[in-house]
């Protein structure tokens, strides 16, 4: 059952603004404590500015655990993802996820879809001989017409789709729309359920985050569709959670939303 964990599930417990932030060692013991089969450090600034001996501790980890680790960062730049290539392959990683767009090294990267197909087709054969699959998550800024269109221009098995539909509400992309369009290319799964709801006085809408199977994201349905392989495409739990007052309840409330959504998605593979 490859479900698994993102330090996205552990935002607020991981900010080095609070009193105890945990360190991506302790994430990966408590993800292997609830059960989890996968954790996916993304967008995390250890995986960014990564060490030999922070590698080398975390692939231990992980072995001992009985973990598959990924990784997960922002951009296209081919330097970039020649960096994280070589940070996934100390890791162990065999898959990485990216997003079209990003803010790299201080510079606002927006390339144009032909420059993100070009972009891809130099690096990803260099994915395809170390064995690492590279992901390109679905979100807002990006139509998925435009994500699948680069994906297919491509064509290449060791790129593809990380799939959030729940990132795609914000640009009125209809989840279950989102999912079909993308089966085929799906190579990772980002779980993260939701609530787009009225304002008080009906004054605008907010979309947010809440535990997995109490939204509006049919993930069932979501699973019929992709058919996701175990041993291939991984389905990781994420969160949007808001702050839930003071610091200690946000992150209180943080764990207990990370380990009641686990036991959610691990029900829903049966």
């Amino acid at each position: 059952m490859a479900v698994g964990v993102s330090t996205y599930a552990y935002s607020h417990r991981w900010d080095r603004g609070g009193p105890t932030p945990l360190s991506l060692l302790e994430m990966l013991h408590q993800s292997a404590d609830l059960g989890a089969a996968v954790f996916q450090v993304c967008d995390h600034p250890d995986l960014e500015a990564l060490t030999p001996e922070l590698a080398v501790a975390l692939r231990a980890a992980a072995a001992e655990r009985g973990l598959v680790l990924e990784t997960g960062t922002r951009g296209t730049g081919v330097e970039h993802l020649r960096r994280h290539l070589q940070h996934a392959l100390a890791l162990g990683a065999r898959t990485v996820r990216s997003m079209a767009y990003a803010v790299v090294d201080g510079v606002d990267d927006r390339p144009s879809l032909q420059e993100s197909v070009d972009r891809l087709r130099e690096v990803v054969p260099e994915y395809a001989a170390a064995g690492v699959v590279l992901g390109l998550e679905t979100y807002e800024q990006i139509p998925t017409t435009d994500l699948l269109g680069v994906v297919d221009a491509v064509d290449d098995p060791h790129l593809g789709i990380v799939l959030d539909p729940a990132n795609c509400v914000a640009a009125l992309e209809h989840p279950r729309d989102v999912v079909r369009r993308l089966a085929r290319r799906v190579v990772n799964v980002h779980v993260k359920d939701f609530r787009f709801t009225r304002r008080d006085g009906w004054a605008g809408f907010t979309l947010a985050s809440c535990p997995l199977g109490e939204g509006q994201l049919d993930y069932r349905d979501l699973l019929d569709v992709v058919q996701p392989d175990p041993a291939r495409v991984h389905q990781v739990l994420e969160h949007w959670l808001l702050p839930q007052g003071d610091g200690a309840a946000t992150r209180a409330v943080e764990a207990e939303w990370t380990e009641r959504s686990l036991r959610t998605l691990e029900g829903l593979q049966d």
